[in-house]
């Protein structure tokens, strides 16, 4: 019966790897070793090296692409709210949402009490001012034939001026309860006007995007909200960037925005930072104002937004491939320490320049970085 040879592991530290040796065996090659890991340091065999790619870093002029996503809102400088100019109950709506108006028209008409009572004060005071002026012209003659005290001829002025003061306060409130200039001259000649309605008129020219009034809905002046009117020709688009990029995010610098559902690419230009953080996302709101060409952007779609950085920057920049993340979500890149052996490095990550990422702290000009193989020296081992 043969002997029983017994095998004992023996751990040999040889700065590429770990093996087993079995007492009466030849030690192998230092070509065969395996991959061993110590700490946060990677050592591999030759064979495994020659999988590892790695690239000298060094201090570089660029400028920074800001990569975020956004939403589409309308332009609040072309687009308002319309409010009922005055109370009653809707008796015509004379748009739809996706009608293109301009400035002044008549997009719906109200049934109101309050319409008669604005045209009953118009022409009270418009008679009113009339004969005032009439006194007037008779006093200023009787005064030039030394038949009227100067006091008196004043106090005729004073008059007047009131009397035209309120007229002109009952021809603004005409005006907006939305009466026509047409309806006002006829109101001036005595001449009836059909029908007691006001208007909700159009304050700006756009497209009506919501009707938020029906047929007979009782409105309250001033409070109730009848139509939403925007002019679609330009769009908001409100992206969120975070604390490590909004540093190089400026007023008046280009983006670019794109949809899933279209391969165009809409230019847009950076039209306010915000002086505040979202406490729940702990980014900072962005507002890009965008031509909205061929209508392509509607209201609450998602974007993809790309800023790039006017002013241009120095500092040490690494390809995205090199870039991995912690059990934590922290960056960190494999560093070749000179010894056949690759460090694990914390990194600190700035803004995406195309496909390679600004680094902030963790690396400094000269040093390798792994650049292809890394996520096999990340499940090799090392913690």
């Amino acid at each position: 019966m043969p002997a029983r040879i017994s095998l004992r592991p023996i751990v040999v530290a040889a700065g590429t790897g770990l093996f087993l040796a079995a007492c009466g065996k030849r030690d192998r090659p230092a070509e065969s070793i395996a991959a061993a890991t110590t700490g946060d340091t990677v050592a591999l065999d030759s064979t495994q090296r020659g999988q590892i790619r790695t690239a000298t870093v060094d201090s570089s002029q660029y400028r920074p692409v800001v990569i975020t996503t956004g939403t589409v809102a309308f332009n609040g400088d072309r687009s308002t709210q319309v409010l009922a100019p005055i109370s009653g109950p809707v008796s015509r709506i004379l748009v739809s949402p996706g009608a293109l108006v301009s400035r002044g028209q008549a997009l719906a008409t109200v049934a109101s009490p309050d319409f008669a009572t604005a045209v009953a004060d118009y022409r009270k005071a418009e008679s009113a001012a009339r004969n005032a002026e009439r006194i007037a012209k008779l006093d200023e003659q009787l005064f030039a034939n030394d038949a009227l005290a100067r006091s008196e001829l004043d106090q005729a002025h004073t008059d007047l001026a009131a009397a035209a003061a309120d007229r002109d306060a009952a021809v603004s409130q005409l005006r907006s309860l939305g009466v026509g200039e047409n309806a006002i001259t006829a109101i001036r000649e005595g001449r009836s006007v059909a029908g007691a309605e006001a208007a909700i008129r159009a304050p700006i020219g756009g497209t009506v995007v919501e009707k938020l009034i029906t047929p007979g809905q009782l409105l309250q002046a001033g409070s109730t909200e009848a139509f939403t009117i925007a002019d679609l020709s330009s769009v908001w688009v409100m992206a969120n960037v975070f604390e490590g990029d909004v540093a190089v995010v400026r007023h008046g610098e280009k983006a670019w925005i794109t949809t899933g559902g279209s391969p165009d690419t809409l230019p847009g230009t950076v039209d306010y930072v915000a002086a505040l953080v979202d406490p729940a996302t702990r980014a900072t709101m962005v507002r890009i104002v965008v031509p909205n060409r061929g209508g392509l952007l509607r209201r609450d779609m998602l974007v993809n937004v790309e800023i790039h950085a006017m002013r241009p920057r120095s500092g040490i920049l690494v390809p995205v491939a090199a870039v991995l993340r912690d059990e934590d979500n922290l960056p960190y890149v494999y560093v070749a320490n000179g010894t056949r052996g690759y460090d694990r490095r914390r990194i600190g990550l700035g803004a995406r320049v195309g496909d390679r990422y600004e680094v902030r702290s963790g690396l400094k000009a000269g040093e390798s970085v792994v650049t292809q193989g890394a996520l096999f020296l990340a499940g090799s081992g090392a913690s």
